[in-house]
């Protein structure tokens, strides 16, 4: 039995990279070895400062545009996903193509487009801006709206008698998503679902460990990057329980203030996070006061996503 008056740092269960982020991670990687750098990458391959680094110090060279890598260049389109206006235009630039869209992410393509061909306007339940949402609905010229928020939905421009259809960005907040779609469902009784909810399971999962965690501690660190969607969820989830939480994407972001007077800490990994960053914040952590570290249970996650058969054959 623990003693309820010893330091800790509770260890959420699962954290850290999901297979998308691994399989896109070890693609920049396979190729680097196969070709030589320079290997360019469109967009941050995930939105992690710490692995993004890692790879342009082994010569992975990150561009927001084709236009910006040479003619014939190799390019490793990142996990996200790109529109089809992309794919075009890499081809055009007879560009060598490796592809680490998340396989999750396609399954959202393949949806918007065939819901698309069958006649249905689409909703796209997202972030506007966000990498995955331009290219999820980059998959067809027209008929794809976005929805943000529950606000959103009384200014669209169709009534409830057309086909109606919507997907979601993966990596959204559980709650506040259904929230969206509970107010579509209520508006278009008739809107047809994905068969499968879009949300990926390692999000929702990180989310349920947050959620397991929360009221076991005093304040909750967050391991992530700004622009990582998926992590300020966690983050925003751990305040919505009452905790205060912080995100950090190197060990010298940490505040000592922030753990004075605090027993327990809990600390967890976005899904974009390596589990070796994790490791050092939890580190740095103990350096402000003896801590013992405690794994809380949860879901082990053993889903992996094969390499593209062009860059392994």
């Amino acid at each position: 039995m623990t003693d309820k008056n010893t330091a800790e740092i509770l260890m959420a269960q699962p954290r850290g990279f999901c297979a998308g982020v691994d399989r896109a991670i070890n693609i920049v990687n396979e190729a680097l070895i196969r070709f030589g750098a320079p290997i360019y990458v469109r967009h941050e391959i995930v939105h992690n400062a710490y692995v993004v680094n890692e790879l342009r110090e082994k010569g992975a060279v990150f561009v927001e545009e084709l236009n910006e890598i040479p003619k014939g260049g190799i390019v490793v389109f990142s996990a996200h996903g790109v529109s089809q206006e992309v794919r075009r235009d890499a081809e055009e630039r007879g560009l060598q193509v490796y592809d680490a869209t998340c396989p999750l992410v396609t399954k959202v393509h393949l949806e918007i487009v065939k819901m698309c061909k069958e006649g249905f306007t689409v909703l796209m339940i997202g972030h506007a801006g966000h990498p995955e949402v331009e290219g999820t609905m980059g998959q067809v010229k027209e008929g794809v709206f976005l929805i943000e928020k529950v606000a959103d939905i009384a200014s669209l421009p169709f009534s409830g008698h057309e086909k109606i259809a919507f997907v979601t960005q993966t990596t959204l907040s559980v709650d506040e998503t259904k929230e969206i779609v509970d107010a579509l469902t209520q508006k278009f009784p008739n809107i047809v679902q994905p068969r499968k909810q879009d949300i990926c399971y390692a999000t929702q999962n990180r989310q349920d460990a947050v959620k397991f965690m929360a009221p076991q501690v005093e304040v909750v660190i967050v391991v992530g990057s700004k622009a990582s969607s998926n992590s300020n969820r966690l983050r925003e989830l751990a305040e919505k329980l009452g905790v205060p939480a912080y995100m950090v994407d190197a060990p010298e972001q940490l505040q000592a203030e922030w753990f004075a007077g605090k027993k327990r800490v809990g600390l967890t990994a976005g899904a974009s996070a390596p589990e070796s960053l994790a490791q050092a914040i939890s580190e740095k952590i103990q350096e402000f006061g003896p801590r013992s570290i405690r794994n809380l249970e949860g879901v082990v996650e053993d889903v992996t996503f094969s390499l593209p058969k062009n860059l392994v054959n």
